[in-house]
């Protein structure tokens, strides 16, 4: 009696295991079959359009951004991938993974019908999906489902993607089969080998290959070939980093399953045998290259470049997730000389960890069709670790709550000059100057000179050499402070004047924090705005000389040269386009005004230190409390801002030494630093570096 149930129960698994079967062919051969049939059928539409993305492999791609030569900076990945040609990837790792992931893999149309059978017949028995034979090319498109379709972004499609359910099964048999007909057996395998994890955030073979060994796909030896074979079945216990021993275990039965003959690809024992005496090898610490602006080689240098190049391609069209996904190859107009001139200036003049105290510079490369960043840096290391002295906020590029001084004094002179006045024409200058048209509060409005500026009347060229807080605030009633806030938004501080409020801080778009700089400035009739007050970003101060040195055209600063896309394909940007600020000839008397700053001005000194003997425009700046202080000059062929300012929780005044030693703080009504120490200091070395090798190049007009 035992043995007749016994019997009964095997006919019945094997009459349920026959129907079951019938199902699943019927499922595969005959789309409007009922019951799982039905069940595929009902996702027939958009199977069709995942057979035809998986056949053009359109996946997360890394991004990469470099320099203007070439030079990777910075890498930007939701998925560190790097997609690899069937050419690009070695035989042995073909050979490896069809080893041990599917061994008829050349042979069969999609689904493997042998294995199949035997996993029907174990999950009939243990009642669940099981066990799932499922071949590279049902593989394939399980992970394109899961690492693709559904994405990182999409955790609940990911989970159904990952079912162990017959209806998914189903489901990637169909759509597998379909491949097959479209695709050849080199693309599927390239494609399954492009989207397969391989543990530690590394996806498909090329970055695999990066990440373990430093090697590209084509150099992969046997022995690291059935390793990342090993990998992909179980990348979380066989780290070999983590867990060598198993991960070795695994990696020497790969290789005896590589000598396999009935494989399409296969290695001789001798070879194998030579192949399993070699030890893993794997790069410690792993070669994955960090994701964003912080640790790729020069990033505490370059991170700041980097983080404006993130911002700018955001307006300009490509966000945070395309960038993460699309593989692009952006080439920035970031120059390494003139970058590592300026680090080393900056830090220099004020040392990396120094408490309280930045040292922040942008260069600009003038031009009529663009305005190229050629370097934005700062003492302080881009970074993570604030104990290093490292910010991961962008202070050079971004609005900073600093003033840069009486370097806006030139949008006072650029104002009266566009309204007819010469830069020899003289102007007064007295010791003391109560304003008739603006007002301290309830109060008269009345400003002195700095230390060491001298009454008496000079001509407008002198008086920016010289910088006297009387003249140019009687010079703005005369032209108008609406007339200077706006030469200053014409001339390059577009964000400062008009995007940010008078702390600094982005507007929102529901004007809750508003109004603008500009609007405040003007509704206030605030006179101290030509002595520089106010907010202001170090980019845009040397754009400002860019325009200057461009015959007035101002053009966006840029940090981009060149987008391509994961083809090679030019990206066309949304960038905005340059435009005549002023006239040529309002430019060329405003070069001509700022021409004596360091022969007879505020940064005489520090040219002479410096050695200093080309033509330039240079104009120094120190706010009232001496927290910070600012250096705009430039040349036909390059432009500069420097900003020192009180950087810490609670500003002070900063203190400057001279010579060799570093400046610090000193109080809160404290200091005596001015633009023509530190960020004079600072502009004269990295500009004598970044001009090397140039043409002395006269001034316009």
């Amino acid at each position: 009696m035992i043995g007749a149930g016994v019997r009964s129960g095997v006919l019945l698994k094997m009459f349920g295991l026959c129907v079951l079967a019938g199902v699943l062919v019927a499922a595969l051969l005959l789309p409007m079959a009922t019951g799982a049939g039905a069940m595929v059928n009902q996702t027939t539409d958009a199977m069709s359009k995942m057979s035809g993305s998986l056949a053009r492999q359109d996946m997360p791609q890394v991004s990469t951004v470099t320099d203007k030569d070439g030079q990777p900076i910075a890498y930007f990945f939701q998925d560190y991938r790097v997609e690899t040609r069937p050419d690009e990837i070695s035989e042995y790792m073909k050979a490896a993974i069809t080893a041990v992931e599917d061994k008829r893999f050349w042979d069969h149309g999609g689904v493997d019908w042998h294995g199949t059978m035997r996993a029907l017949a174990t999950n009939l028995s243990s009642g669940e999906a099981a066990q799932g034979a499922s071949t590279i090319t049902q593989q394939y498109v399980k992970n394109y489902l899961v690492h693709v379709v559904a994405g990182a972004d999409n955790p609940i499609e990911a989970e159904k993607a990952k079912e162990t359910t017959i209806a998914r099964k189903l489901r990637e048999a169909k759509i597998a089969v379909e491949l097959e007909r479209t695709m050849t057996k080199e693309e599927i395998l390239t494609g399954y080998l492009n989207v397969v994890p391989f543990g530690n955030q590394t996806f498909g073979v090329g970055a695999a290959a990066q990440t373990y060994f430093g090697t590209t796909p084509d150099k992969l030896t046997i022995a690291q070939s059935a390793l990342l074979a090993a990998i992909v079945n179980q990348p979380g216990s066989l780290n070999p980093n983590s867990n060598p021993e198993d991960a070795k275990v695994r990696r020497d039965l790969v290789i005896d399953l590589m000598t396999d003959p009935t494989n399409n690809k296969f290695i001789t024992k001798e070879d194998a045998e030579r192949a399993k005496q070699e030890p893993l090898g794997t790069l410690s610490p792993l070669g994955r290259p960090p994701n964003g602006c912080v640790g790729l080689g020069d990033g505490t240098t370059d991170g700041f470049f980097c983080e404006y190049v993130r911002d700018y391609l955001k307006r300009a069209g490509i966000d945070s997730d395309a960038l993460k996904t699309g593989g692009y190859t952006i080439r920035t107009t970031l120059d390494r000389k003139a970058t590592d001139a300026a680090k080393e200036a900056a830090e220099a003049q004020v040392p990396t960890q120094t408490e309280g105290i930045a040292n922040a510079m942008a260069v600009v490369e003038p031009g009529k069709d663009k305005h190229k960043v050629r370097a934005l840096v700062a003492n302080r290391d881009y970074g993570n670790d604030a104990s290093k002295g490292q910010t991961a906020y962008d202070i050079v590029s971004r609005v900073q709550p600093f003033g840069a001084g009486s370097v806006y004094k030139i949008f006072t002179a650029a104002a009266a000059i566009e309204q007819g006045m010469g830069i020899h024409d003289v102007i007064d200058v007295p010791a003391s100057y109560t304003s008739r048209v603006y007002r301290n509060g309830n109060a008269p409005y009345t400003v002195s000179n700095a230390d060491g500026v001298t009454p008496g009347p000079r001509t407008l060229q002198m008086a920016l050499a010289t910088s006297p807080n009387t003249a140019f605030v009687a010079l703005s009633e005369r032209v108008g402070l609406n007339n200077v806030v706006d030469m200053a938004s014409r001339l390059g501080l577009r964000n400062g004047m008009n995007r940010v409020n008078t702390s600094g801080q982005n507007l929102k778009a529901d004007g809750s924090n508003g109004p603008s700089q500009a609007e405040a400035i003007k509704k206030g009739n605030r006179g101290a705005f030509t002595l520089g007050y106010s907010p202001t970003s170090v980019l845009e101060l040397s754009n400002v000389g860019a325009t200057i040195m461009s015959e007035g055209v101002y053009c966006p600063p840029t940090p981009i040269e060149e987008v391509l896309d994961r083809h090679g394909n030019p990206v066309q940007l949304n960038e905005p386009k340059c435009e005549q600020a002023v006239s040529p000839q309002v430019a060329a008397a405003l070069a001509q005004g700022m021409s004596k700053d360091d022969t007879d001005g505020t940064s005489r000194a520090a040219a002479q230190a410096a050695g200093w003997n080309r033509p330039m425009i240079g104009k120094t700046g120190t706010t009232q409390a001496h927290q910070s202080a600012a250096f705009l000059a430039a040349t036909p062929q390059m432009s500069g801002a420097v900003l020192t300012y009180s950087d810490g929780r609670s500003p002070q005044g900063i203190c400057d030494s001279g010579g060799d030693a570093p400046p610090h703080l000193c109080g809160k009504n404290g200091g005596n630093i001015y633009g023509g120490k530190v960020p004079a200091r600072t502009w004269f070395a990295a500009m004598n570096r970044i001009h090397e090798g140039l043409p002395v190049a006269p001034l316009p007009g």
